[in-house]
């Protein structure tokens, strides 16, 4: 198995493309190893000393370390767990989990017009950076939006989020007023 590595905006993510499916469809983030107990890909990330966040999208899963260490020794280590994953032919994320943060709440006309635009215009560019971005709320004029995968921490996305985000849906929705990160 042949895994390509990218880098990414974030100095401390690394995206890597092993060139097979990751997930079906959507994403998946792991922010410890408690949280990784429903995928055994990111468990096995987990298992390596300073991964800090793992993220997992159809195509790419990347990876977010502390500033303790570096990629020269982590880069190896990440590549062989994810051929290890494979090789044991394990599902990424057991079946009977469910990981999606989609709201089964009744949208309004603005929050589906906030829906759509995030969905072909934001999430395909802040993909090729090994993230994601995910709608939260629109509450009094203000969107707030989680930043996932490589884009959680990044030094980039607040100029992302007020400079491209926020400036494309005020124009295209006068009711946005503002465009907020999530607080973890």
């Amino acid at each position: 198995m042949f895994i390509q590595t990218e880098e990414t905006p974030n100095p401390n993510t690394l995206k890597f493309i092993p060139g097979a499916q990751v997930l079906e469809e959507g994403t998946a983030e792991f922010i410890d190893k408690v949280s990784a107990r429903s995928s055994n890909l990111a468990s096995l990330i987990f298992q390596i000393n300073d991964v800090e966040r793992v993220f997992l999208a159809t195509e790419f899963v990347s990876v977010t370390k502390s500033n303790e260490n570096n990629w020269e020794i982590l880069k190896p280590l990440i590549l062989t767990a994810i051929m290890d994953h494979y090789a044991s032919g394990k599902e990424v994320i057991e079946k009977n989990q469910n990981n999606t943060n989609e709201s089964m709440e009744e949208d309004n006309e603005v929050v589906k017009q906030i829906k759509e635009l995030i969905d072909q215009r934001v999430r395909p560019a802040v993909a090729m950076d090994g993230g994601d971005i995910s709608f939260c709320s629109f509450e009094n004029g203000v969107v707030t939006l989680q930043m996932k995968g490589a884009c959680a921490g990044c030094p980039s996305s607040t100029a992302t989020l007020k400079m491209g985000i926020e400036n494309m849906l005020r124009h295209y929705i006068p009711e946005v007023l503002e465009v907020k990160a999530a607080e973890l």
